[in-house]
């Protein structure tokens, strides 16, 4: 597997992945492929992937928890969220590290133990904080200069269930 390993304070690979205990996801850009689909009506959808899908599915068997932080709000995002069964969606957020700071409070999280997802300049804050920050090869390039780790797969083709499949196997919960 060739990837970009970002690690400035030399805290390892490994170490980080083993340290995560819950999964952050942008939305568009990253769950999906960031394009804004809209009909003659002006409604909005959206399309996700089915592999993304199992993989948050996956991490939620196995114990992590996964939460959308978005800052655009969306039905098609809400009922996505409601079917893979995460609960904690976060939409309209302008101020994303406020929110983010509130969401280590509520389940008692450090930094470390958190993944973050995100490809625009809205999660570099995020990204900054987190135990182990990804980015997708299709974000900004200035995002990609705080991510730990830039997936291979397109945000909406895939990159998440790369990320959960990378989790899974670092806890040793990976299954044929």
């Amino acid at each position: 597997m060739s990837f970009k390993f970002n690690d400035k304070k030399g805290v390892g690979f490994k170490k980080r992945l083993r340290k995560i205990r819950y999964l952050l996801l942008d939305v568009d850009g990253v769950l999906t492929d960031g394009k804004i689909y809209l009909d003659e009506q002006g409604k909005e959808f959206k399309v996700f992937n089915i592999y993304d899908g199992h993989g948050v599915s996956m991490l939620k068997k196995n114990g992590f928890g996964v939460g959308l932080l978005s800052g655009r709000k969306s039905k098609a995002v809400g009922v996505r969220s409601k079917e893979l069964g995460i609960s904690e969606v976060y939409q309209g957020i302008s101020n994303k590290l406020k929110c983010y700071q509130g969401f280590l409070r509520k389940h008692k999280l450090e930094d470390e133990q958190v993944a973050y997802m995100g490809d625009d300049l809205i999660d570099i804050p995020i990204m900054k904080l987190v135990g182990f920050s990804v980015s997708v090869p299709n974000a900004v390039k200035e995002v990609k200069v705080f991510a730990h780790y830039i997936t291979q797969k397109r945000g909406g083709e895939g990159a998440v269930r790369e990320i959960a499949d990378l989790l899974l196997k670092k806890h040793g919960k990976w299954k044929h």
